[in-house]
């Protein structure tokens, strides 16, 4: 997908006209920015919101800047827009230090890696080191927040908000749980595309059909009952005359129900209780209730809304000095300690968003060439410093981007295969902690879990090996990584997605999950890690799968009641949901 910049001038040519008279500084425009991304207009206002392309209360920009293009999934891209919905607030929207330019920045960085202009980044500090600026910064203020904020537009929620009004929009945009409204036969052939692995309903309407409105309640109720279990579209045959004539549709209003990508059922007329059946019987066949959902397990039977992360910060100045001279002196490392000092010192109260982001592609040249001729000894404090940068989402979705992610590669490859027992144990912790701060992005999950992908591999060798060292931390941190892709695997799987997880990593993951349970005996945490991994990757699996058949064929029953013997693991409450219900009752 194409992404774009719109620019808009707030001050309407005047700021050309006139910034030099008054500031004794030349400014073209005062700038407004939003990012355009499958046919959607990204804003920042009251909160984060959308429009279509240049229908905003802005009017048309003065210029589009494209910025390249972006090959992240659509709920990827969705996920991030949740996570900005936090920052991005309209209580926390201030026109100098946190505005619309800021959110493009991000977006922009996020998509395609790159920074909007300078001149646009830099404007409010532009403005503000002139005396006629701190002048009038409170009037400019409360004269332009109307317009710069506005309103009326859908707003972007956060992760517990409630979903937007509906709205014709692109397929990849329609808000969960709502009705999506397609205008020709393009746009429906994408939504039937996305409901190939659920189901479907096709409403055939028209703008002159009363009947019709009266099924309108109704149908708008089965799509929030369906959530994201189903596609519920609606489309006017009256205007997308290549889908009349392709579905050969003649009286409305019809309905056409579509399971697994197969057409099911045609019927017309305007019967409430007719349609709510016919469709309820299709969401229970296109989602039959797994056999997993009457144990009680509910730990289990529900969406996981936090991955584990290595938070905790050193004392900087400290690891600074670990930091070998040669490594700190390459060009691009000074900016990425000064930032993650900034990100991470107890003093900075500001936003997250208002620490800017150094040059990390200058940073992953610098990494890339420098690490590997530094001592073994140095790598401990280069790692910690990646793991402390990784805790950024910003920074993080930019690596995830990385061609071959060379600069991560470069950190973690030496660390498996032989090598691995060899290393220092606190260089196998850190980087083993940088491998759970990779879930800080939405779009790592997706690379970890892709076989495509060269991180993947390495990764997974680094936790499978680690799930059976001697020392009890780091077989803790293995667990928490081996949660975080169980948790993002059963997510998927939770909503009625298809696993992201292929199923062979699956059952590799689990017989390391299964052998280093057995031998566990020492260390509660590390026995709740993997356990909570174990049912993570049970829970819902396919009950004829190669996953539920290693459960089967290793005694995995046994192996959990033997670990309520041991006096230092018996109280760990997992073990009667995960040994007595899912392994007990539930294979």
């Amino acid at each position: 997908m194409d992404v774009e910049l719109y620019v808009y001038d707030l001050s309407k040519g005047l700021a050309r006209m006139y910034s030099v008279a008054l500031t004794g500084t030349q400014m073209d425009a005062i700038y407004h920015t939003s990012i355009v991304v499958g046919g959607m207009e990204y804003y920042f206002g009251q909160g984060v919101q959308t429009a279509l392309p240049g229908s905003t209360h802005h009017g048309q920009p003065m210029e589009r800047i494209h910025l390249g293009s972006t090959e992240l999934p659509t709920d990827v891209i969705e996920e991030y827009l949740g996570s900005l919905a936090e920052i991005y607030t309209p209580e926390s929207y201030d026109l100098f230090l946190h505005n619309c330019n800021n959110f493009t920045q991000d977006f922009a960085m996020f998509l395609v890696g790159k920074s909007i202009p300078e001149k646009i980044r830099n404007l409010p500090s532009t403005f503000l080191e002139t005396p006629f600026g701190q002048m009038m910064k409170p009037q400019i203020e409360a004269a332009l927040k109307g317009v710069t904020q506005g309103g009326g537009a859908a707003p972007i929620p956060g992760p517990s908000a409630a979903p937007p009004v509906s709205r014709p929009a692109p397929v990849s945009h329609a808000p969960v749980g709502r009705v999506r409204i397609v205008s020709n036969l393009s746009q429906l052939e994408g939504e039937l595309a996305a409901a190939s692995n659920s189901c479907a309903v096709i409403f055939f309407t028209s703008s002159t059909c009363p009947p019709c409105k009266m099924v309108y309640p109704a149908y708008d109720e089965l799509a929030e009952e369906a959530g994201d279990k189903a596609r519920l579209i609606k489309v006017d045959i009256g205007s997308a005359y290549d889908v009349s004539m392709k579905y050969g549709v003649r009286a409305t209003p019809t309905f056409m129900t579509f399971l697994k990508g197969q057409k099911l059922d045609e019927w017309s007329g305007a019967n409430p209780a007719q349609l709510q059946g016919n469709v309820r019987m299709l969401f229970q066949m296109a989602n039959p209730t797994h056999p997993h959902r009457q144990l009680r397990v509910p730990s289990f039977q529900r969406q996981i809304s936090n991955f584990v992360m290595y938070k905790k910060v050193p004392p900087l100045d400290k690891l600074v000095q670990k930091l070998p001279a040669e490594f700190k002196d390459a060009a691009g490392i000074a900016p990425v300690i000064d930032f993650v000092k900034t990100r991470h010192s107890s003093d900075n109260k500001a936003p997250a968003a208002d620490t800017r982001v150094p040059d990390l592609h200058a940073f992953a040249t610098a990494l890339q060439s420098t690490y590997p001729k530094l001592p073994n000894d140095c790598h401990f404090a280069v790692v910690d410093l990646v793991r402390l940068l990784f805790l950024d989402p910003r920074v993080s979705g930019y690596f995830a981007e990385e061609s071959q992610h060379a600069t991560l590669l470069t950190l973690l490859s030496p660390l498996t295969g032989e090598e691995l027992s060899s290393s220092p144990y606190n260089l196998r912790i850190v980087a083993l902690q940088l491998a759970c701060n990779l879930f800080s992005t939405a779009l790592y999950p997706y690379q970890l879990a892709s076989t495509s992908s060269p991180l993947r591999e390495t990764c997974l060798a680094l936790a499978t090996n680690s799930l059976l060292d001697s020392h009890s931390n780091l077989r803790v941190v293995a667990a928490s990584f081996a949660y975080n892709l169980a948790a993002f695997n059963h997510n998927a799987r939770f909503d009625g997605k298809v696993d992201p997880l292929p199923e062979a990593d699956q059952v590799e993951l689990l017989a390391s999950l299964l052998e280093a349970t057995s031998r566990e005996d020492q260390s509660p945490e590390a026995l709740h890690g993997l356990l909570f991994a174990l049912g993570l990757f049970v829970y819902e699996a396919e009950m004829d799968g190669e996953v539920i058949d290693l459960c089967r064929a290793m005694g995995v029953k046994e192996t959990i009641a033997a670990k309520s013997k041991i006096a230092a693991l018996q109280k760990e409450p997992l073990l009667k949901e995960v040994g007595e219900e899912l392994f007990g009752k539930g294979l």
